[in-house]
């Protein structure tokens, strides 16, 4: 019992001790505002690694590498949509996650409900199909007398 105490003395010690040594969490850049505006740009853009994660939440070291992309434009003073601009220009508009409705991008927008046409209307076909084949024919006399003769022989 006595053990048991001593172990959980320590263990609280301890405990006590990694808090004591805890800091305040340092912040994600040196300037709030570059900060704050990178994020909004940043979720604006697909992650180019996750592809369904916008870049400002992904982990991936290409999306660290674009935030920080980001962060120098914004230093050098361009405003969003130069920034947006330049990230487009570079990776195409897969980048951002609105892309503009355009020739190269319609497939993009309206491949989605072209895909959803085609298979209503491939439904539609095997259904229409479906009611026009008859059940089934009745056999004729020497299909009966041969399916008869088959039932007969079997052991």
């Amino acid at each position: 019992m006595k053990n048991l105490i001593r172990v959980l003395l320590v263990l609280l010690g301890l405990a006590l001790s990694w808090s004591a040594l805890a800091g305040e969490a340092k912040p994600l850049a040196e300037d709030p505002v570059v900060e704050q505006r990178m994020i909004k740009i940043a979720e604006e853009m697909r992650c180019l690694v996750c592809q369904n994660e916008s870049l400002a939440g992904s982990h991936a070291a290409l999306a660290e590498d674009l935030r920080q992309e980001i962060r120098e434009q914004i230093r050098q003073g361009k405003s969003n949509q130069e920034v947006m601009d330049f990230m487009v220009a570079r990776y195409g508009d897969f980048v951002r996650y609105r892309p503009p409705v355009k020739p190269t991008t319609w497939l993009l927008w309206f491949g989605p409900f072209l895909l959803l046409a085609l298979g209503l209307a491939v439904l539609v076909g095997v259904l229409r199909h479906r009611t026009r084949t008859p059940a089934s024919a009745p056999l004729s006399a020497e299909q009966k007398q041969h399916a008869e003769a088959l039932l007969r022989d079997q052991p």
